[in-house]
This record gives C-alpha cells, sequence and structure tokens, in this order.
C-alpha cells in the first residue's frame, strides 16, 4: 500500500469516528444553548422561558443533567406564576431523574434547595397546600431509594414548616418520629447521626420556647448543650442559645440569660443569619435589667454593630436608661413603637420601664417629707395611680420611710435625721435603764449601809440614813464635825460598792 492510499483510508476512518463525536457534541451543544437561553429571558419573558425549560427534556436521548436542570428552573417558574398543579406534576417527574441520572450529592443539593425556594414562595394557602405535596412526595421518593440522609433532611425541613404554621400536635408527632430514627435500639442517641439530633433538639426546644412549656424546655436545652458528637451549623446553636436565654429571662436569671445571648448573636453573626439583629437587642434589653453599666458593645463580637440603624432605637434606651434620663427614655420608647412588635421585648420592657420610673421617683422625692401623688405623677408624666404604685413599692421594700395618706392624696416622708434622733434617744433610754438595774436594784450597796448603821447603834438604819441628809442639826447634836465627816465617809463606800 502506498502512502497515498494509507493517507486516503487513514482520513476516511478518523473522519467516521470524528463525525459522531461531533453529532453527539453538537446535540448537547443545542440543548445547553437552549437552556442558557431560556435562563436569559425568564424575567423579561417568563412563558417564553418555561416552554423553552419544558422543551429540553425531550431532547435528550435518555435522562440527564440538562433535562433536570430544566425541570427545576421550569418547577420554579410555575410556582411564581402559582400554577401550583403544573409544578407539582413536574416536580414528581424531576424525582424521576435523582435515581441514575444525576449524582447522589448533586440531587440532595438540589432537591434541598428547591425545597428551601417553595418555603419561602408560601405566601397563600394553595402554596401551603402544594408545598405539603412536594414534601410528601419528596419523603416517598427518598424512602424507596433508602436515602435516610435526604430522608432525615426533608423530614426536618417539614418539621419546621409545621412550627411556623405553629401546628404544635403535628410537630410533637414527627419530632417524635425524628428522634426514633437518630436513636440506637437502647432509646440513647446514635452518636453517628449526632448533627441530625441536634437539629431536631432545636426544633423541639423552639416549640417548648413558644409553648411556654419551661420544665421541659429546661431538661431539653441542657441535653441539646451536652451533645458533644455533633459539628452543628451554628445556626442551630443558636437557635438554641437563644431559647436558652428566653428561658433565663422568664425566670428573671438574668446573667445567664446575658450569657445565651450573646452566644446566640455570636452564632447567627458566624452563620451569616439576619437573626443576630433581633438576638443583639435581646443582648442589650438584659444588660438594662441587670442594671449594668458595662457597654455591651465593648466586646470584639458587637463592636461592628454599634451604629447599626437597626438598633439605634435599643442602643439609645441603654444610653438613657444608664444615664437616668428618664425623659429621654420615655422619647424614644413613643418614637421608636416599632420596638414592641417584637412580642418578647414588649413582655419585657415593661419591667425596664418600671425600674427606670422607680429611679426617677427616688431621685423627685429625695428633698422633701411631704407631696402630692399628682404632682410626683405630674413631674415624671406618668398616671397618678402609677405614681402611687410605684411609691407603695418603694415603703413595702423598705427603700423609702413613709406613709400614703389615700384620702388626701399625698405622701409623708420620714426625714432620715429624725429617724437617727429617734434611734438615738431610744439606744440612750436603754443605756439609763440598765444603769438604774445595776446600781439601784442589783447592787449592794444600801444593804452595807444598814450593816454599818447597825454596827453604830442606830436602831434604823435607813431611817438614819435619811436622818443624815435630812436632819442636820441633828447630826451636829450626835457628834459635830466628827459625825459629819464618818457621814461622808459612809456615803463614799456606799458608792463605791455599788457600782463595782
Amino acid at each position: 500500500m502506498s502512502d497515498d492510499d494509507f493517507m486516503q483510508a487513514s482520513d476516511e476512518e478518523y473522519d467516521f469516528e470524528y463525525e459522531d463525536e461531533e453529532e453527539e457534541d453538537n446535540g448537547d451543544v443545542d440543548i445547553e444553548n437552549k437552556y442558557y437561553n431560556a435562563k436569559q429571558t425568564k424575567i423579561s419573558d417568563p412563558e417564553e422561558a418555561l416552554e423553552e425549560f419544558l422543551g429540553i427534556p425531550a431532547l435528550e436521548s435518555e435522562k440527564g443533567e440538562w433535562g433536570f436542570k430544566a425541570l427545576k428552573q421550569a418547577i420554579k417558574l410555575e410556582f411564581k406564576l402559582q400554577r401550583y398543579e403544573k409544578a407539582t406534576e413536574h416536580y414528581r417527574e424531576l424525582l424521576t431523574y435523582v435515581k441514575s441520572a444525576v449524582t447522589r450529592n448533586y440531587s440532595e443539593k438540589s432537591i434541598d434547595n428547591m425545597l428551601n425556594f417553595i418555603e419561602k414562595g408560601a405566601d397563600n394557602p394553595e402554596a401551603v397546600q402544594c408545598i405539603e405535596q412536594f414534601y410528601s412526595l419528596t419523603l416517598q421518593c427518598f424512602q424507596s431509594t433508602n436515602n435516610e440522609r435526604l430522608w432525615l433532611k426533608t423530614n426536618i425541613k417539614l418539621a419546621k414548616l409545621l412550627l411556623d404554621r405553629k401546628d404544635y400536635h403535628a410537630v410533637g408527632r414527627k419530632l417524635r418520629e425524628l428522634h426514633k430514627v437518630c436513636q440506637k435500639e437502647d432509646g440513647t442517641d446514635d452518636p453517628s447521626k449526632g448533627t441530625y439530633s441536634l437539629e431536631i433538639y432545636a426544633l423541639e426546644i423552639q416549640m417548648y420556647s413558644e409553648t411556654r412549656n419551661n420544665n421541659q424546655l429546661k431538661a431539653l436545652y441542657q441535653k441539646a448543650l451536652r451533645v458533644r458528637s455533633a459539628v452543628p451549623h451554628p445556626k442551630i446553636q443558636g437557635v438554641i442559645r437563644e431559647c436558652g436565654g428566653k428561658m433565663h429571662m422568664s425566670e428573671e436569671n438574668w446573667n445567664s440569660a446575658q450569657i445565651d445571648f450573646f452566644e446566640a448573636f455570636r452564632n447567627y453573626d458566624e452563620a451569616g443569619d439576619l437573626r443576630r439583629i433581633q438576638v443583639l437587642k435581646y443582648l442589650l434589653l438584659v444588660t438594662m435589667l441587670m442594671k449594668s453599666d458595662i457597654n455591651p458593645f465593648d466586646s470584639q463580637e458587637t463592636k461592628p454593630y454599634k451604629n447599626d440603624p437597626r438598633i439605634a432605637a435599643m442602643t439609645e434606651l441603654v444610653d438613657a436608661y444608664q444615664r437616668d434620663d428618664i425623659f429621654k427614655y420615655e422619647e424614644v420608647l413613643q418614637k421608636n413603637t416599632d420596638l414592641l412588635a417584637d412580642p418578647f421585648i414588649a413582655e419585657n420592657i415593661d419591667e425596664v420601664t418600671r425600674n427606670m420610673r422607680t429611679k426617677g421617683v427616688l431621685k423627685l422625692i429625695a428633698p422633701y417629707t411631704r407631696m402630692r401623688l399628682s404632682w410626683i405623677a405630674e413631674r415624671l408624666r406618668i398616671s397618678e395611680p402609677e405614681a402611687q404604685d410605684i411609691v407603695s413599692y418603694l415603703i413595702v421594700d423598705g427603700r423609702v420611710r413613709g406613709r400614703i395618706d389615700e384620702h388626701n392624696g399625698t405622701v409623708e416622708i420620714e426625714s432620715e435625721g429624725d429617724a437617727e434622733r429617734a434611734k438615738a434617744i431610744e439606744a440612750m433610754a436603754l443605756a439609763v435603764k440598765d444603769l438604774y438595774t445595776a446600781v439601784f436594784k442589783d447592787a449592794d450597796g444600801f444593804r452595807l449601809v444598814g450593816e454599818m448603821a447597825g454596827a453604830a447603834g442606830f436602831g434604823d438604819s435607813m431611817g438614819d440614813f435619811g436622818g443624815a441628809f435630812g436632819h442636820p442639826d441633828r447630826d451636829r447634836a450626835r457628834g459635830g464635825r466628827g459625825g459629819r465627816a464618818q457621814r461622808r465617809g459612809g456615803m463614799k463606800s456606799v458608792l463605791a460598792m455599788g457600782v463595782h
């Protein structure tokens, strides 16, 4: 065979093989181009894009990656266009791809993102019903394929959806089912599923926090903190710590609440979760309840948020509270009514306001001993019953000495100086009483006088003793100056013995 014949034969052989590859590549390129063209027009012309996406699966000779991607885009468009039945139908078709058309990891990530997408768009009853159908189809699919990991993930998402809808009975049933899957035969937690167990604990803690079941919440909170076999997402830790902080707040354990809220903020911040702003507000709230003078923005984690406009109102409240500026405090509350939109802040801010007003009353009444309740109310810009309530609390608590005349609407405060003088007089009276008892009742001085008088020949010792003081002429008749000198000596001995 000549060189020309060889080259001709070689060209024919290679041309044949190259043409087959080119046809296959051209087919994939056409599908890929069709997919990206549809993706570019889905915002400007969603109807045309939807038609293009739905046409791609038919172009593949067998189920492949481009058909899977096209169906995902079509389902999202149909859900946004509120074509829930079509979205459900095509989602059922999408699930047939996960068995062989795409890899397991890719299918898990795609399904997870799909469920997250439709959850965010569930703003009407029909959308919620569609989501429930999506979850049902997903669970059936991955239960049949024995994909326990995605089955657990999907069930956890479903439990969270039920919790958001406040269907606590359904949440409880679902969580019991999930706990059973994550436990060993002896009923203890399976360490190999520690991450899932912690997510389940976080949901259960949220449920008990919302239903105010503090007994169950406390036990579960401690149990969740003891889990060491998991490497949870920071958001999960943030949820657990936030609920723990709320639990401690309900028990007025301000120090533990502050620790938990700070940890919750730190974890949310690490996860990039917007919940960090709300938890930072809780941290500022508990700072006031602790009556602390420490600036919560001194830490490295919170410092970048000091001038964040989303927490400006709470920052102003803390500043006014620490300066005892009740008028500024009330002004901030009146201007920022949206602060009370959070039920947790609304529930606890009353205690802060009461503390603030109590400090204001103490400063106001300090220079006075008598005042009207109406005057206190007017100066602090509160109602008269509130003023009376605060003064009554201060009297009962022992921080103010005084009494309220409800008939005249006045308050009378006892002066601290008068109280000190009264205490001094009382102490002096007790000392005089003790001295009297020691000298004139318990001492032997008068009995000794009687014995001395008897030895000198006097019949009535006490009478003679009285005569010594009452009849000086008779004294001189009995002994002159010598007798008087002797009696003085007798008195000295009496006093000396009595005092001793």
